[in-house]
């Protein structure tokens, strides 16, 4: 039994430490906000937070988590950041299936808390490992600078 913090809750998991996180969120605990996509840490769609950090959650197991905070995209409800980037993400229609954007919106939180007001170079650098397969590429980069703006 392995006892994990996500979204500031504990949380009682009984599976073997060898257990990828996203597993954990989905099939455990109902969190099915992160998303499966490849299941090798390419695609981006499960991205969480780990200690503030963007990490693929397919290919993180869960013994490796220890006791390191996990935050979901569930976890952002309050989180005026997140606010800031679901709106301009709206403003200007980045979402098409939406399937990738929980992965999208949490890696994009953890560029602007790291780099408030990033280049291009920077979006572009942080943004690299999550695949939208509408190519909504543009719109996203215009809609984090647009959030950085937001937040200046």
């Amino acid at each position: 039994m392995a006892t994990v913090r996500i979204n500031n809750n504990d949380y009682q998991a009984d599976v073997p430490p060898d257990t990828p996180l996203l597993w954990v969120l989905r099939d455990v605990l109902g969190l099915t906000g992160t998303k499966f996509g490849c299941g090798i840490a390419e695609c981006g769609a499960c991205t969480v937070h780990v200690d503030g950090q963007a990490v693929r959650a397919c290919s993180l197991p869960l013994g490796d988590v220890g006791t390191k905070s996990v935050t979901t995209i569930e976890g952002l409800e309050n989180d005026p950041l997140a606010r800031v980037i679901q709106d301009a993400w709206a403003d200007i229609d980045v979402v098409q299936c939406g399937y990738c954007q929980p992965g999208q919106i949490m890696s994009a939180i953890a560029l602007l808390k790291n780099t408030p007001h990033p280049t291009d170079a920077q979006i572009d650098a942080a943004m690299s490992g999550n695949i939208c397969r509408c190519g909504t590429y543009p719109r996203i980069r215009q809609a984090i600078r647009n959030a950085a703006g937001d937040i200046a």
